[in-house]
Formats: structure tokens, C-alpha cells, sequence
């Protein structure tokens, strides 16, 4: 804008000879007029702005917190791990798992209907009175990620030994993802302790494969409810959490409802040629021009684009900001380019606005004086929301600009967006404020996979959350080692698993 008013002055000026003074005190008041404008504009953006934060009402669930944790480090002591490699998962373990739930929630167990698919997902469905609601559903997993071999020793407590420790409840499976299904048992179970019947059917979901896909686990359970034409409003899975100091400005913990993730491709760049002795080269090699290939990727990048559900996270939190970085969001169409260059700077905050692309694997050669035939190089691109793998692949070749360089992708695209306007996320807000009133709940975009995706595709909405506070410290842990939860926080999900269930039955 200020570009312009300066070539409007300039055009002004030109052909008059010396500025006359009284042309000089015209221009500055010009000039002063649009810069007052510019700020009362943008001041009035800034001051405009409301908050998208429902009241809190505390929640008024009282958990018999001893029993409930009794429960769930029983659960975590069951080694439920999925392996790549299907032939290494000890079924047993999971049989006994499912066991342990049927002795643990009698009444769940009596008063629902309870279906294994593919023998160890569960489906529970909970009817409702109204039969003309559409259904919601709350999904989990209860498998858990191998502990690295040779790491046991690193643990402060045995992996898979459940310990409460200073109030910390430690162990494979504490965050991802034991504290969703446990937690929604104990929800299930204390509502019907207290006589509680829903207005619309409930389905629970549990599946035993997503760290590896869900392909046998939740995509079962869907199709196995899409033969019945179960449509649900909305499906909760795991997903975000409330996390502590995560938007620059805003100093509540700032809890992330994923309404979509991205999708996940990978692309195979390989090159073949002859090879000869390493003591007669050409210019250009076959390690030397994939190489080269990669470095184009990495300093081009996709276009970043504040935009979507990244986009729809910042009109949550600008409210909750402070009055400076409040007056560049507030403001964002003025400021876009300057919002991006910040987002640009942190990793995550980058994942946000861009397709991101990953170098993971280079393979060529094999011995130090030998040319090799092929280099290969494998890049792990997680796609953004509105951005197919046709376009990704585009991008790849014009960038790479090298004919004898083969790209092929493969992978999946972004899932659908959900909903951060209606009832079925309002109802995920209100249960969250009522437990974490002190926190902002708002819609995100998700960069990991998860079972969530499945869902799509029988459900008008997915959210992805996981119902605790948390901080960067314990988001690193939950795949690593050391991984534990406290137990206010595991209590804390019970209770927003209560109310989740109570405000989808008011609508």
C-alpha cells in the first residue's frame, strides 16, 4: 500500500520543477491521511476480534481416582505391541487384553453391545432413544510401538511395569494410546454407574493395528459398519492434545483439535548409467546429479500458503493473544506475507502452511572405487490439504529438471477437512473448556497419520484429540523412551470423555 501512495506522490511531482512548499505540506498530508487510515483500520481489525471460546462449566464428574488408576497400569502391563511384520505380534497378549477389559467394565460389558472384528478390534454400541440422530462415536488403539532394543536400561521405570511414581503413571502406552481407551471405558462405565442413558446411539471403537496402518483394526471396523449404513456426525480419535507455550503470544495452554491430517507420500528418485572405475569419472554421476536433485527440492520447497485448517488455528487463538502479535493476526491480510515468513522459521510451525519434503534414504554403491550403475534416493512428503499427489509429482519433476532422474510417488493425499463451525466441534470445545477451563481449544492440522482417516469415510466429521495437557517434553517421549502420564491428567481424560458424551447429546 505505502508503494503506492509513494508513486502517486511521485507522479504528483513530476514535470513541476522545484516542489513549491505548499505542494510539499499537500503531499505530507496525503500521506499522513493514508498512514492515519492504515491505523485506525487496522486498530479497529485488532480490537474487533472475539473470542471463539466458549464459557467453562466445571465439570461436576467425580471419579473414584484409585480404582481407575488401578485399572489402567493393569492395562499398560499387557505387552500389546504391533510390528511391521505382522508374524511378530503376540495375539495372546492381545486376547488377554481383551479379556481384562470384559473383567474390569462388567457393566459396559452387560449393558452394551460388544463385537470383535477381525478378532481384536472392538466395536461397543451403546443405544441411544432417539433413533433418528445420527450416531457419534469416540475411537482409540491399544496397541502400542515396540520399545527400541537396547533402550530398557534408559528407562527411569520398566516399560511395561504400569509404576505411579510421584503421582506419574509410567510405562508403553501411557499417551499413545491406553489413556483413550481406558479412558473411555471408565467414562462408559461411571455413566452407566449413575444410571445414565444416551439420547443418540454411542459407538466405541477400539483398534489393535494403527501404528501400522489399522489396515485389520480400524478400516475393518468401517467396513464392517458401512454394510450396515452406520453414518456418524462425528467420530473422535486420538490426535492433538493440550499443549503448554505452543503459539508464540498466547499464554494459556492451547489445546489443538485435528480436523484433518496430512497426507503422506513417498517418492523413489532414481537415476541409472554405466559405471566404470571411480580413477575415470564424468563430470556428472549418478550419485553427484541425485544428489544435486535433492538440494533443488530442499531449496525450492512447495509454496507455503496460510490457508485451511492452519489458517482456522490462528482465528481460534488471535483473540487469546497478546495486543502485538494480536494486531499482526488480526490483521493477517495485510500482514500474510510477514505471518509466513515467522511460521516459516520453526519446523513445525512450517508443517502448518507447506507440503513438507523429507530426504529419509540414499542407496548407491558398493564398493569405494566403483561408479555405481544406480542411485536411488527415497523423500517422504507429508501433502497438504487441498494438494493431490498429481500436483506433488509435478512439482517434483519441474523442479528436479532432469530427464534421466525417474520420480514415482506413491502414498495418500490429505483427508477431508472437518468442520470447526458447527455443533460436532463446539461439543469437543465445551468438554474441553469444562475440564481445562484455563485453555484454548482449536482446530488444527495434524502431520502424523492415525487411524482417524478410516473414519472419513463414515463420518460427515473427524476430529483427532487426545483429552491432556501436556508439554514439548512429553510429546517427545511418547514414542521414546521414558513415556508416562500423570495422574491427574489420566483422571482428567475420564472426565472429558464424560463430557464429550453428555454435550453430543444435547444437540
Amino acid at each position: 500500500m505505502f508503494e503506492c501512495v509513494l508513486k502517486l506522490a511521485k507522479y504528483i511531482l513530476q514535470g513541476t520543477g522545484e516542489c513549491t512548499l505548499k505542494k510539499r505540506k499537500l503531499i505530507g498530508i496525503f500521506i499522513g491521511s493514508i498512514i492515519i487510515i492504515f491505523l485506525i483500520v487496522t486498530a479497529f481489525n485488532t480490537f474487533a476480534v472475539k473470542s471463539k471460546q466458549p464459557a467453562s462449566k466445571v465439570t461436576q464428574v467425580t471419579i473414584n481416582e484409585s480404582q481407575a488408576v488401578d485399572r489402567f497400569t493393569e492395562s499398560i502391563t499387557y505387552q500389546t505391541v504391533s510390528y511391521q511384520d505382522r508374524t511378530k505380534f503376540d495375539y495372546p497378549v492381545f486376547e488377554e487384553f481383551i479379556s481384562f477389559l470384559g473383567t474390569s467394565y462388567p457393566l459396559v460389558h452387560e449393558q452394551l453391545e460388544v463385537e470383535l472384528v477381525n478378532d481384536y478390534a472392538l466395536i461397543f454400541k451403546w443405544t441411544g432413544a432417539d433413533a433418528s440422530k445420527n450416531p457419534i462415536g469416540l475411537a482409540a488403539h491399544y496397541d502400542v510401538v515396540p520399545v527400541l532394543e537396547g533402550t530398557e536400561s534408559n528407562w527411569e521405570q520398566p516399560p511395561y511395569s504400569g509404576n505411579v511414581v510421584d503421582g506419574l503413571i509410567w510405562g508403553r502406552g501411557a499417551l499413545d494410546d491406553k489413556v483413550g481407551v481406558i479412558g473411555i471405558m471408565e467414562a462408559v462405565e461411571y455413566l452407566l454407574q449413575e444410571g445414565y442413558s444416551p439420547v443418540r446411539d454411542m459407538y466405541f471403537m477400539f483398534g489393535f493395528d494403527e501404528e501400522i496402518g489399522g489396515e485389520e483394526g480400524a478400516k475393518a471396523i468401517v467396513e464392517t459398519l458401512t454394510e450396515r449404513n452406520v453414518r456418524f456426525d462425528f467420530v473422535l480419535d486420538e490426535g492433538g492434545a493440550i499443549v503448554e507455550n505452543m503459539v508464540p503470544g498466547v499464554e494459556s495452554p492451547v489445546g489443538v483439535v485435528g480436523v484433518s491430517e496430512k497426507g503422506s507420500a513417498t517418492a523413489e528418485l532414481s537415476i541409472e548409467g554405466s559405471g566404470g572405475h571411480s580413477s575415470q569419472p564424468k563430470d556428472h554421476t549418478n550419485i553427484g546429479r541425485i544428489s544435486k536433485a535433492i538440494a533443488k527440492l530442499e531449496d525450492t520447497q512447495f509454496k507455503a500458503d496460510l490457508r485451511g485448517p492452519g489458517e482456522d488455528l490462528f482465528e481460534f487463538v488471535t483473540p487469546e493473544m497478546g495486543i502485538g502479535m494480536k494486531y499482526i493476526f488480526a490483521n493477517k491480510a495485510i500482514f500474510e506475507p510477514v505471518i509466513e515468513n515467522i511460521l516459516l522459521k520453526q519446523p513445525a510451525s512450517a508443517a502448518l502452511i507447506r507440503t513438507t519434503i523429507a530426504p529419509t534414504i540414499f542407496q548407491a554403491g558398493e564398493q569405494y572405487n566403483a561408479l555405481p550403475e544406480k542411485a536411488t534416493a527415497i523423500v517422504n512428503l507429508r501433502v497438504m490439504p487441498g494438494e493431490s499427489l498429481e500436483d506433488v509429482k509435478q512439482f517434483l519433476e519441474e523442479t528436479i529438471d532432469d530427464d534421466e532422474i525417474e520420480v514415482k510417488l506413491s502414498g495418500s493425499e490429505a483427508s477431508q477437512v472437518s468442520s470447526s463451525k458447527g455443533w460436532q466441534f463446539e461439543a469437543i470445545q465445551q468438554a474441553s473448556r469444562n475440564v481445562y477451563p484455563q485453555s484454548v481449544i482449536a482446530p488444527y492440522l495434524m502431520f502424523a497419520g492415525s487411524d482417524a482417516k478410516h473414519y472419513d469415510k463414515i463420518s460427515e466429521n473427524t476430529y483427532r484429540f487426545l483429552p491432556v495437557l501436556l508439554t514439548s517434553e512429553d510429546l517427545k517421549r511418547m514414542h521414546g523412551t521414558n513415556e508416562h502420564l500423570s495422574v491427574e491428567n489420566f483422571v482428567n481424560a475420564i472426565k472429558f470423555y464424560v463430557e464429550v458424551i453428555k454435550e453430543a447429546d444435547k444437540h
